[in-house]
């Protein structure tokens, strides 16, 4: 397995050499920044996530064409794309129906409405790849994803050397992931605003049998922009605290909301292409949280009580209602 390392969104020529030189059938595009919260932490994250994800997004389209190569271009989206419950019924895959002005009926690319300027880039890169799929044919599946959870896949956990990152900050952990660390290490669960954000949840594993399957079923020459929903079920948080607060006895500590969004919404989301294709959904089930919390538990030494809290406001009047966080002390009962 070859490795090259070079900066997508700065090294253009190395970039479309290295495609020319390798002459891929796929390429899974996954060099963006990729958490919300580090979007939103200032003036300087903000600016580094536009240039960063919008501009190497646009050089790898420009790459795929300059190189002349046929390549298949894979993106890690985001659920994000659609906004919470703004549909009016079930989220479609990518695309929705419409009828225009004079009763004409439409099938046009879901509207976005990003909540942070990380969900905003994947609109922005969903808008490109309709450009260069209209003007060059490229080919390109683009995977709106759920949050992760998990940490491990068939394959890694044959080997601890395999073992996937674990994020439980503020910035960059996922909302389950933190639910189980912190549950793992006695910590109170951080449960933002009223809890009643529905989010879209799939497992790790999943999430590179989505890949595999996306990479096994490209769009032909001349087809429209593939969308697929990689997710697996719709949960609230709160309910999700719940289920880990009575498996691990921790407390449920209801915190003021760092993010800009409504206190509670509904999530319907399609599936259907995955499914259609062989994917049969890993869903929230307490045995696997027990691997996660085994891998929380085996590394509780390396974790950093500091770094549980939220550090990033998603505007000044955030900021302030969440200045009294500022004094919490949090403090690790289990190990």
């Amino acid at each position: 397995m070859k490795f090259v390392n070079l900066d997508v969104a700065k090294d253009y020529d190395l970039l479309v050499q290295l495609i020319k030189d390798e002459q891929p059938d796929s390429i899974v595009h996954f060099a963006e920044q990729r958490a919300a919260p580090y979007s939103m932490k200032g003036s300087k994250q903000k600016r580094y996530t536009i240039e960063n994800n919008v501009a190497g997004n646009n050089n790898l389209c420009c790459a795929v064409v300059d190189a002349e190569v046929d390549a298949h271009i894979v993106h890690l989206g985001t659920m994000g794309v659609y906004g919470y419950g703004t549909s009016g019924g079930e989220i479609p895959e990518g695309y929705i129906d419409v009828i225009l002005p004079g009763g004409r009926e439409s099938n046009i690319l879901h509207p976005a409405y990003p909540g942070s300027v990380y969900h905003a880039t994947k609109c922005l890169d969903a808008l490109l790849y309709q450009f260069y799929n209209k003007n060059d044919e490229i080919r390109v599946t683009d995977l709106h994803q759920g949050v992760v959870w998990g940490t491990n896949t068939p394959q890694t956990i044959k080997d601890e050397r395999l073992i996937n990152r674990f994020d439980y900050d503020g910035d960059y952990g996922t909302v389950l992931n933190r639910f189980l660390m912190q549950g793992a290490m006695g910590v109170p669960l951080t449960v933002y605003g009223t809890g009643g954000q529905t989010r879209a949840f799939i497992h790790i594993s999943d999430t590179a049998r989505c890949i595999e399957i996306a990479i096994n079923n490209p769009p032909k020459k001349g087809d429209r922009v593939e969308i697929f929903n990689q997710i697996a079920e719709t949960r609230r948080v709160r309910d999700i605290a719940k289920l880990v607060a009575e498996q691990t006895g921790a407390e449920v500590n209801m915190l003021p909301n760092p993010r800009q969004e409504a206190a509670e919404n509904e999530l319907d989301v399609s599936n259907e292409k995955f499914c259609n294709l062989g994917l049969d959904p890993i869903t929230l089930d307490e045995r696997l949280f027990d691997e996660v919390q085994e891998v929380v538990k085996k590394y509780a030494d390396r974790c950093d009580p500091t770094k549980i809290l939220p550090a990033s406001f998603w505007n000044k009047k955030r900021a302030e209602e969440c200045a009294d966080l500022e004094k919490v002390e949090v403090e690790i009962k289990k190990t």
